[in-house]
């Protein structure tokens, strides 16, 4: 029982690093997407929403009924969405998406106070770590810091943290009755009309202007669905506080891609943070199979 056991979690872990890995794209889809901020994340949302429903309809008979927590994670995907696409705008794409994903510290701290998921002393020490590599990549810029606003932009992607880790407690909850597919479609119904609105009331372009930008942004829907999707089936299989900190093999994937693309240069201290972060990762790995201390 205890190899089915560890054999589920293996494979719950391997999907959820997978799915960070391909959401490690977005930020540099988002670069390359000609439209504002807001409006690209109603069309990632809009582009993977039937593809969620055949899936649906495929595996779970259709898209069923919304649960509450399935539109609270919608509601906390908007924001999430339209603060950090304005902080990729202002900053590099290694500042907005490590930062965002300080996000285990929120989370941690919820899901004990709110979720009773206390983590072991082991586990706490991993996030420490994890977000000490973070910090080091966020300082180790070095003067000459990509993005028109890097000061705005790094302050959006800490507001980000506190939805994103909104997010997966909602998808969490809502996971424990609802399949994945389920989840993120309506979760999709919910965030589209509001970034749509936003995008609106912001003035921003709506519509790309080239077919670059069109590409770019159902290359957004696919690999919300492949990412996404897989970290909302890890969640159903993993505390939540543990996959927050797996995600952030999700900063270091876009680092390297921004420095690929865009001459994002990852200076020595950037590097150190995030061989630092992935080492969290792995620590954190090892916490979770060990029972929490009294």
């Amino acid at each position: 029982m205890t190899a089915v056991r560890d054999t589920g979690h293996a494979k719950a872990l391997a999907v959820l690093v997978a799915g960070a890995a391909i959401i490690g794209l977005a930020p540099i889809l988002v670069r390359l997407a000609d439209a504002g901020p807001a409006a690209i994340g109603f069309w990632r949302v809009t582009f993977a929403m039937p593809l969620l429903a055949l899936i649906a309809m495929r595996t779970d008979g259709g898209v069923g009924r919304p649960s509450k927590f399935a539109l609270l994670a919608g509601v906390a995907f908007a924001c999430d969405l339209g603060f950090w696409h304005y902080s990729i705008h202002f900053t590099s794409v290694a500042n907005a998406t490590v930062l965002t994903n300080l996000t285990p510290v929120v989370v941690t701290a919820a899901a004990w106070i709110f979720l009773k998921q206390r983590p072991a002393k082991l586990f706490v020490a991993a996030v420490g770590l994890a977000v000490a590599g973070a910090w080091l990549m966020a300082i180790g810029r070095g003067e000459h810091a990509a993005g028109a606003n890097p000061p705005l932009g790094d302050a959006l992607a800490l507001t980000t943290a506190v939805w994103y880790a909104l997010y997966f407690l909602a998808i969490s909850a809502a996971r424990r009755s609802v399949g994945a597919t389920r989840v993120m479609f309506w979760s999709g119904v919910a965030s589209a009309p509001l970034l749509l609105a936003a995008a609106l009331a912001l003035g921003e372009d709506i519509f790309p202007i080239t077919n670059g930008g069109w590409a770019a942004l159902v290359a957004l829907g696919v690999m919300h669905v492949a990412g996404q999707g897989s970290i909302a089936w890890a969640l159903g299989r993993l505390p939540a506080a543990t996959a927050s900190v797996v995600v952030l093999v999700q900063p270091v994937v876009a680092a390297v891609l921004g420095w690929l693309l865009f001459a994002e240069a990852l200076g020595p201290v950037q590097a150190l943070g995030a061989a630092i972060a992935l080492g969290g990762v792995v620590l954190a790995q090892t916490a979770s199979r060990k029972p929490a201390s009294a």
